[in-house]
């Protein structure tokens, strides 16, 4: 009988510690997006500083919890055993395209349906999709960078190659 003496430590690069540092990023980066795009909402001239400082709180919870979803389900649905060495820019695809994709429908549900924000008249809208120009681009820009940190992968192999089926 032998005994198996090896040990089985998550590198730097596993796929364990790439989420992690995914979502310590993702709650920076949405903490501090958060707290610049306020100012277009009316609960920044409506509310005092607490139920502010609250809302900004709240929102980047809600917000860590899309990302660590979006992340997830992507990583479900095209990621692959060699996660993030292989397959990292479809999996980079996916989770924005669906971070996006929940912003837009989140924003018509608490804005025109529920009516529990409003924009002020200096969010900027996207007339296509009737959505703050601002959440549209956190969906894409914080997500991006806190993947790319996350995954210590290039730049140039986040992009689509031919060697890469996604």
């Amino acid at each position: 009988m032998t005994v198996n003496t090896e040990r089985f430590e998550t590198s730097e690069t596993g796929w364990l510690s790439v989420i992690r540092r995914y979502i310590v990023y993702s709650a920076a980066g949405h903490l501090v997006w958060e707290a610049a795009h306020i100012p277009l909402y009316t609960i920044w001239i409506e509310e005092s500083w607490g139920e502010i400082a609250f809302a900004i709180v709240h929102c980047t919870g809600g917000d860590l919890l899309i990302a660590m979803s979006t992340l997830l389900l992507a990583l479900f649905l095209v990621g692959g055993h060699a996660w993030p060495s292989e397959r990292a820019g479809g999996v980079l695809l996916l989770a924005v395209g669906l971070g996006v994709s929940y912003t837009i429908f989140s924003e018509w549900l608490n804005i025109v349906i529920r009516a529990a924000w409003a924009y002020r008249d200096l969010m900027p809208v996207v007339p296509v999709v009737d959505a703050g120009l601002t959440p549209l681009l956190q969906w894409i820009i914080v997500p991006t960078l806190a993947y790319w940190a996350a995954t210590r992968v290039p730049l140039h192999r986040l992009i689509r190659s031919r060697r890469e089926p996604w």
